[in-house]
C-alpha cells in the first residue's frame, strides 16, 4: 500500500462511520417515563442533596470514580511537536480508547488553547471536581514539570504526566530485571544517557529511587552533554549534571553499563555499543526508530540485553502496561495522588511478573513456544491477561499504605476478580488473533477476489503481514479492482480457474479430484468441469499443498460452498461430522457459541464430539474452554427428548474426556450468570467459573443465538469456525463485512498454524 494510501486509510478510520474514537453511553435504563423522571428531574435532586450533605458522596453516585480526564495543550505530540491543542485531539481520544480497552476506565479528553502555565494549571483546577483522575498529555517541557507539580499540590484526586512517568516506570521495571541478568548491583552502574527531556528526567529520578548513583550518569542533550557550567541547565535537570567532562556521546560510551535513549533515531554505531562494559544494557526508545537498530546492536554484542519502545522487537517498553493500571489500581482506593510509592509498587509488580511462568494465551499470540524470563523477556507483554489483577492492586495497597488512599479495600481476592471480569469487550481476542496470524504468515486463497471487499480484506491481511493472500477469479477484474484500491503489490498471486494459463494445474486437479470420487459417482468430465469452479479449485489448491488455507462464501449460499471443501479437504481422523463455531466479543468477554452452520439436530453423541472440538477451538486461541451444555431445562428437570439428549452428552463426555470442563444441561442465563449457577447449582462442575463456551442442542438455536447477539448489540462474530476438517478452509456468512473476512483470514491462516504444529509433531512421534 502507498504512502498516500495508509494516509487515506488513517483518515477514513478516524471519519467514518462516525467521527472520533470514542463516545458516551448510557449506564442505565432510560426505556420509560420512569427511568427519565429517576435520571434527571425531580429523582436526580436525591443524589445531588446527599452530595451537598458530603462530597465523598460524589464517588458513590456518578462516574467520578471511573472517570479520567486526558488533557494537552497539543504542545509536544508524538512525534508531531506544537501542533496545538485541536491537532491533538485524536491522540488524545486515542489515549482515552487504551484507558477503556486496558483497564475499563471512561475518559473525557480535554484540548486546552493556552501555553500559558498559571492559566493552564487554573483550568484544570477548574474543571477538576468532575474527574476521578487526570492524566497529562503531550505537554512541552521544562513547563509540563512546572504544570503536574503544582496540580499535584493542590488537587485532591491522582494527577500524572505519563510522558513522563510511563515511560520511567515501565523502564525501571525492565532494568531491574536486567541488572540481575548481568549480575550488576545498580549502584555501581555507570549510566550514559541520550535525552534530557521529560521522560528522561523521570526516569533517571526513578533510578535514583532504586539506588543509581548520580555521579554516575552522563546525560546528554542536543547541545551535549549536561554540565554545571552551561547557562542553559532547568532546575529539573541540575541534579544529573555531570562532573566529568565528555567530548562527545561516543566517549561517554566506553566501559559503561547502562544506555538510556529518548532522544533520536540512528545516533549510537556498532562501535558505541562494542566500547561499553560486559552484559551491556541497551535501552534505545526513540519511535520510530531507536537510536540504534536493534539488529545493528545485537550483531555488535552478543551479551546485550536490548529493549526498544517497537512493538515488533523483544523487551518492548510501552506505556499501555503502566499507565492504565496504576489510574485503576489509584481510582479503586480513591488515591488522593499517585506518589513515589505507587510508582514504585507498579514498577516491582512488573518486574515481577516478567519472572513468573507465562500464560498460553500469551505464548501463543507472540508466536513464541515459550517466553521465559530471560535477555529477550525482561518485561511483561502488553496483551498479557495477568496485568489487569496485578499491577492495580500493588498500586492500591502501596497508596493505602503511604496514606493517600480515602477507601480501604478488605478481600482483596474479590477485588482481583472484579478486575478480571472487567475485561470484558476490548477485543483483545481478535488483536491477540491478528498478531499471531503475523508470527508466520501463511498462503491464503481468497476465492471470490473479483469483488471489491473479497479484495479489500485481501489487501489488509497482505499490508498487516498475516498472510500470503492468492486472489481467485477473472484476472482483469482483479487487475482493475486492485488498481482502484491502490493494491499495487507484485507478491500477490493471481490465478483465473477458467483462463487456459491454469490449464495445467486444472487438468492435474481434475485427475486428482476424478481419483479420489471415481467410486462415488464422478465421471473424468465431471471433475474437469468441477474443477473450473472456484470453491473446487481453492479446495484443491489446499489439499494437495498449493495453498496453506482457503476463505470463501461471500457471494455463494453457505451449503454450496461447504459442499466442494468436504469432497475434496474431507474430515480429521477420528471425526464423525464437521461443525462450525462463533466467537462472539462479548461485554461479557469473548463467548464461544457451537454448531451455528453445519449440523440440523445432531445426536447425543454428535454433541459430545462438537464440544470435543470447540474446546480445541478454543485452546487455538490460547484460552481455556469453560463449556456449558445448553438447554430449555436446567439439570434433569424435563424429561423432553431435546433435553435428554443435551444431559447424555454431558455424561458422555465426562466419561470420555475428563479433561474438558464441561456441564449441564443448563439455561443461558443460568450459564452466564455466575451468581445465579451458584445459588441454585452450587454442586456443578462449572462452580466458581467463569462460562465462555456455549454448545446449542440444535442448529437452529445455536444460529439464532449468534445472530441474535450480532444484530441487537453490535457485539463482533468471528466465524463460523470450520471444526474437524484435515486442512484449513473455511466459509464466511454471505455479504460478510471487510472487518469479517480479514478476521476470518487470521483464522484460518491460525488454523494452518496450528494443524502444520499438530503434523510436526506427528511425524515426531513416529
Amino acid at each position: 500500500m502507498s504512502k498516500e494510501s495508509k494516509r487515506r486509510e488513517a483518515l477514513v478510520y478516524h471519519a467514518k462511520p462516525t467521527p472520533g474514537k470514542i463516545k458516551v453511553v448510557p449506564t442505565k435504563k432510560y426505556s420509560s417515563q420512569r427511568d427519565l423522571a429517576l435520571a434527571y428531574s425531580p429523582g436526580v435532586a436525591e443524589p445531588c442533596l446527599e452530595i451537598e450533605k458530603d462530597k465523598e458522596n460524589v464517588y458513590r453516585y456518578t462516574t467520578k470514580g471511573n472517570l479520567v480526564a486526558v488533557i494537552s495543550n497539543g504542545t509536544a505530540v508524538l512525534g508531531l511537536g506544537d501542533i496545538g491543542p485541536e491537532a491533538s485531539k485524536p491522540v488524545m481520544e486515542g489515549k482515552g480508547l487504551l484507558f477503556k480497552i486496558f483497564a475499563d476506565i471512561d475518559v473525557f479528553d480535554i484540548e486546552v488553547d493556552t501555553k500559558d502555565v498559571d492559566a493552564f494549571v487554573e483550568t484544570v483546577k477548574n474543571i477538576a471536581p468532575t474527574f476521578g483522575g487526570i492524566n497529562l498529555e503531550d505537554i512541552k517541557a521544562p513547563e509540563a514539570f512546572e504544570i503536574e507539580r503544582r496540580l499535584k499540590e493542590e488537587l485532591d484526586i491522582p494527577v500524572m504526566h505519563d510522558d513522563q512517568h510511563g515511560t520511567a516506570i515501565i523502564s525501571a521495571a525492565a532494568l531491574i530485571n536486567a541488572l540481575e541478568l548481568a549480575d550488576k548491583k545498580i549502584e555501581d552502574v555507570k549510566f550514559v544517557v541520550s535525552g534530557a527531556g521529560s521522560a528522561a528526567i523521570a526516569c533517571l529520578n526513578l533510578y535514583l529511587l532504586l539506588g543509581a548513583k548520580p555521579e554516575n550518569m552522563s546525560v546528554f542533550d542536543s547541545n551535549g552533554l549536561l554540565h554545571s557550567e552551561r547557562g542553559d541547565i532547568t532546575i529539573q535537570q541540575e541534579k544529573f549534571c555531570s562532573k566529568k567532562m565528555y567530548g562527545s556521546l561516543a566517549e561517554a560510551f566506553v566501559n559503561a553499563d547502562v544506555f538510556l535513549g529518548l532522544s533520536v533515531g540512528n545516533i549510537v554505531s556498532p562501535e558505541m555499543i562494542k566500547s561499553m562494559a560486559n552484559d551491556p544494557i541497551v535501552f534505545a526508545m526513540a519511535n520510530p526508530n531507536p537510536e540504534i537498530d536493534y539488529d545493528l546492536a545485537i550483531s555488535a554484542r552478543k551479551d546485550i540485553i536490548m529493549a526498544t519502545g517497537r512493538s515488533d522487537h523483544p523487551n518492548q517498553v510501552n506505556n499501555v502496561l503502566g499507565f492504565p493500571f496504576i489510574f485503576r489500581g489509584a481510582l479503586d482506593v480513591r488515591a488522593t495522588k499517585i506518589n513515589e510509592e505507587m510508582k514504585m509498587a507498579a514498577v516491582k509488580s512488573l518486574a515481577k511478573l516478567a519472572k513468573e511462568p507465562v500464560p498460553e494465551q500469551v505464548n501463543i499470540a507472540y508466536g513464541e513456544t515459550r517466553l521465559n524470563f530471560g535477555r529477550d523477556y525482561i518485561i511483561p507483554k502488553p496483551f498479557d491477561p495477568r496485568l489487569i489483577a496485578q499491577v492495580p492492586p500493588a498500586v492500591a495497597k502501596a497508596a493505602i499504605k503511604s496514606g493517600v488512599a480515602r477507601k480501604e479495600i478488605l478481600d482483596w481476592q474479590k477485588y482481583e476478580d472484579e478486575l478480571y471480569d472487567r475485561m470484558g469487550n476490548d477485543n483483545k481476542v481478535t488483536r491477540l488473533l491478528h498478531n499471531r496470524a503475523k508470527m508466520n504468515p501463511k498462503r491464503i486463497v481468497f476465492a471470490e477476489a473479483d469483488h471489491l471487499d473479497v479484495l479489500k480484506a485481501a489487501q489488509i491481511v497482505h499490508d498487516e503481514g498475516m498472510g500470503i493472500p492468492i486472489l481467485l477469479g477473472r484476472r482483469e477484474v482483479i487487475k482493475e479492482l486492485m488498481i482502484e484500491l491502490d493494491f499495487d503489490s507484485e507478491e500477490v498471486t493471481i490465478i483465473d480457474p477458467k483462463s487456459d494459463e491454469e490449464k495445467g494445474h486444472l487438468e492435474n486437479y481434475a485427475n486428482q479430484f476424478w481419483k479420489a470420487r471415481q467410486r462415488k459417482g464422478v465421471t473424468l468430465y465431471d471433475a474437469q468441469k468441477l474443477l473450473r469452479e472456484r470453491n473446487y479449485f481453492a479446495a484443491m489448491m489446499v489439499q494437495l499443498g498449493d495453498a496453506d488455507a482457503m476463505l470463501s462464501g461471500y457471494s455463494r449460499a453457505y451449503p454450496t460452498v461447504v459442499k466442494p471443501i468436504l469432497e475434496i479437504i474431507g474430515k480429521l481422523k477420528g471425526v464423525t461430522k464437521v461443525a462450525t463455531c462463533n466467537l462472539m466479543n462479548t461485554s461479557k468477554g469473548p463467548i464461544f457459541i457451537s454448531d451455528t452452520s453445519i449440523n440440523i439436530d445432531p445426536t447425543a453423541k454428535d454433541l459430545a464430539k462438537i464440544a470435543q472440538m470447540t474446546n480445541h477451538t478454543v485452546k487455538m486461541f490460547g484460552m481455556e474452554a469453560i463449556i456449558a451444555m445448553v438447554s430449555y431445562a436446567n439439570f434433569g428437570s424435563s424429561k423432553d427428548a431435546h433435553a435428554t439428549k443435551v444431559r447424555e452428552a454431558v455424561d458422555l463426555l465426562h466419561k470420555v474426556a475428563p479433561d474438558v470442563i464441561v456441564d449441564g444441561e443448563l439455561q443461558v442465563d443460568f450459564a452466564l450468570n455466575r451468581k445465579m449457577r451458584e445459588e441454585k447449582f452450587p454442586f456443578s462442575k462449572l462452580s466458581n467459573r467463569k462460562v465462555n463456551t456455549l454448545i446449542y442442542p440444535t442448529l437452529d438455536s445455536a444460529n439464532g443465538t449468534y445472530k441474535l447477539i450480532k444484530e441487537l448489540t453490535g457485539e463482533d462474530s468471528i466465524g463460523p469456525i470450520m471444526m474437524g476438517l484435515e486442512k484449513p478452509a473455511h466459509v464466511i456468512q454471505l455479504g460478510a463485512s471487510v472487518e469479517e473476512m480479514v478476521n476470518m483470514a487470521a483464522v484460518a491462516i491460525v488454523d494452518a498454524q496450528d494443524k502444520q504444529k499438530r503434523q510436526q509433531m506427528k511425524l515426531e512421534i513416529q
